[in-house]
């Protein structure tokens, strides 16, 4: 099913999270009305009361078109549900509010990560709660929030199996600042956008141990070409992977300590235990998340993904960085392509 451009107007943000707060935002400049789904009435009422989230994104103030709520109606009545939480919070999410969601809905998925169990995408697991795939879209790309909510100019692409939603979608989220492409490839999309949290982890050891440009250069480089080889056994469009939830999103994430993936990496490098690590950064790390289903997508998919499952072994089978790498250097010689 497509519809016309401009028929929603009243949507949905599951997520008080520094993204869902900023998307939320985004939305309701852009002239729609947003209710922004808490987690408690005191979360709600705090929100509204301040006009900004001042624990996720103080300074952001919210248009008077967007509300802060716990209230399922919203939920009944929205033409887009955008979903802004942590992967490992979404099925949770899921159980407690998918029941309201309205039953035409398209749903947007801005999760970059994937569920360990069973190695599901995020896509997977919406439909698993009875959202059929035609209503589904994702969203991805080298978008960190703070530039986003500070106006700077930002692009990204929204994936879904009907084109018509996916375009509905883009005329909701368009605007001066932030320029929203399309796309059919979900997996693709989806792929890309976990993955490269992965990659950013392995980015950040590999410069907190001083391995340099060289290093990650070739790291990325060689990433991207096995995301992409993941990519082409789940079905996904290997364009996808030069896109911005591939190259785009990889280039941002490696390359700056606004990631939270990326500063893992470098506290790891200072040879703290993974928890240890993981405490001392606020906020989730999603890529010590989606490296967990490293192992079950080798065995899914059958293919080789040298990188990930060396940052797999370094953050959950003890191996020291360093043998890691020198592992990685010295598989067997073989053509680029």
């Amino acid at each position: 099913m497509s519809y016309p451009l401009g028929a929603m107007s009243s949507i949905a943000v599951i997520g008080t999270t520094s993204w869902g707060t900023t998307l939320a935002v985004l939305l309701a400049r852009n002239g729609h009305d947003v209710a922004l789904i808490a987690r408690t009435t005191a979360e709600a009422d705090s929100l509204d009361a301040a006009r900004e989230n001042p624990r996720h994104r103080p300074g952001l103030r919210f248009p008077t078109n967007l509300r802060a709520t716990i209230d399922p109606e919203t939920l009944a009545t929205a033409d887009l549900i955008v979903l802004a939480v942590p992967s490992a919070s979404l099925r949770a999410n899921l159980t407690r509010l998918a029941p309201a969601f309205a039953p035409e809905a398209s749903v947007l998925s801005a999760v970059k990560g994937m569920e360990p169990e069973g190695c599901l995408r995020m896509s997977e697991v919406i439909e698993a709660f009875g959202v059929e795939a035609q209503r589904i879209l994702v969203l991805s790309g080298p978008n960190f929030a703070g530039e986003i909510a500070a106006g700077l100019p930002a692009a990204t692409v929204i994936a879904g199996a009907d084109p018509g939603r996916a375009r509905q979608a883009q005329a909701l989220l368009n605007g001066p600042t932030f320029r929203v492409y399309t796309s059919e490839d979900v997996a693709g999309v989806e792929l890309g956008a976990a993955l490269k949290n992965v990659v950013a982890v392995a980015c950040g050891l590999s410069d907190g141990l001083g391995y340099g440009e060289n290093a990650k250069a070739g790291l990325i480089t060689r990433s991207l070409a096995e995301i992409t080889r993941l990519g082409i056994a789940a079905g996904a469009n290997p364009m996808t992977f030069l896109g911005l939830a591939g190259l785009g999103d990889l280039v941002l994430t490696c390359g700056s300590d606004v990631s939270r993936n990326r500063r893992l990496g470098l506290t790891l490098a200072k040879g703290m235990a993974l928890d240890d690590a993981l405490a001392s950064i606020d906020g989730v790390v999603e890529g010590a998340v989606t490296a967990r289903a490293i192992p079950g997508l080798v065995r899914r998919f059958g293919v080789e993904l040298p990188v990930c499952q060396s940052l797999y072994a370094v953050l959950y089978e003890g191996k020291p960085p360093g043998e890691a790498v020198r592992e990685l250097m010295s598989r067997a010689a073989k053509p680029e392509f």
